[in-house]
């Protein structure tokens, strides 16, 4: 089953630390069973949407419960023929719990700092601000943030050096985004998730959410092996 949402956003690693399933586990499955198979890059990386991040959350949740892999996928099948996928048994996030996270934005743009800033605040979240890479490396180094959101061409384009020196020393979840289709370079960089410019709000704010665990379907819970 490909996925509804026509582009991809996170890749293996980020959706295998959302779950908590082993990035092997996650292959294993789209080859045997293909319920859940994800975009692929022009550069051949598995790009998953939200809704393949739901689908593999519902089926998590089923194995959680005592069913068996393939009872978990078959399930999965049987609610999509049924026009109910993943839907059932949603619980909302309940507010106030993100105040205390901080985001780094690392932007180019004073512009785009303002509409990113505005809607993450919001949010609730807590927010700094930089325009250039020696500025976020410092604040990397001082303080980091849960979340970095860089755009690739800031400092000239020195984003994805920034994306690989971060993901080399630290666990700070990346979102990069880029005026142009820079999504397999991001990827080989090691962020998280990529988006392309401009940027969707709802898309924007969803997809921080989703990588701090805070969106109610992602929260963790005891690893699948």
């Amino acid at each position: 089953m490909t996925s509804e949402n026509a582009g991809g956003v996170y890749s293996i690693g980020a959706v295998a630390k959302m779950l908590g399933i082993p990035v092997q586990t996650l292959r294993s499955w789209e080859d045997r069973y293909k319920q859940v198979v994800p975009v692929r890059s022009t550069g051949g990386q598995r790009l998953y949407s939200r809704d393949d991040v739901e689908r593999l959350r519902f089926i998590r949740e089923q194995i959680q419960s005592g069913l068996q892999p393939a009872d978990a996928h078959r399930l999965l099948a049987d609610r999509a023929r049924q026009g109910a996928e993943a839907d059932g048994g949603r619980v909302e996030a309940q507010g106030g719990e993100d105040a205390a996270v901080a985001v780094l934005l690392a932007e180019r743009d004073p512009y785009a700092v303002s509409f990113e800033d505005y809607f993450l605040r919001t949010e609730g979240y807590t927010v700094r601000s930089v325009l250039d890479v020696e500025a976020a490396g410092q604040i990397l180094e001082d303080n980091p943030p849960n979340v970095l959101v860089v755009d690739l061409m800031i400092s000239g384009g020195a984003g994805l050096a920034l994306c690989r020196s971060v993901r080399d020393r630290t666990s700070v979840r990346i979102l990069a985004v880029s005026p142009v289709d820079s999504r397999d370079a991001a990827l080989d960089s090691g962020v998280d998730a990529f988006l392309q410019k401009p940027l969707d709000p709802l898309q924007f704010v969803s997809t921080v959410r989703d990588l701090l665990g805070t969106s109610a379907y992602l929260r963790r819970g005891t690893q699948v092996l």
